[in-house]
């Protein structure tokens, strides 16, 4: 599962700094970060899952895993790159 993301990583990250611009990556919580990376990858590659349910997903993982304000930060940025996506 990690060969495609990876493969892909620096696409993901671009989209990362472009909805998250006051974060850096290399400042993005870890457990963030891949979590970020992981939905987006779904989102944008792999496209086997509706949307809804990555976004779900990944907020799920983000309370479980995350700081308090994680789930709010990921939301954020996916919901971002959803918009993108559809209008883009």
């Amino acid at each position: 599962m990690l060969d495609p993301i990876i493969a892909h990583l620096k696409e993901i990250d671009k989209m990362i700094e472009q909805y998250a611009p006051r974060y850096p990556t290399d400042k993005i919580a870890k457990i963030d970060l891949a979590i970020l990376r992981l939905s987006i990858y779904e989102i944008m590659f792999e496209k086997k899952n509706p949307v809804k349910v990555v976004i779900d997903e990944a907020i799920i993982l983000s309370k479980e895993f995350g700081t308090e304000k994680s789930y709010a930060f990921i939301n954020g940025v996916l919901g971002a790159v959803l918009k993108n996506k559809i209008t883009g």
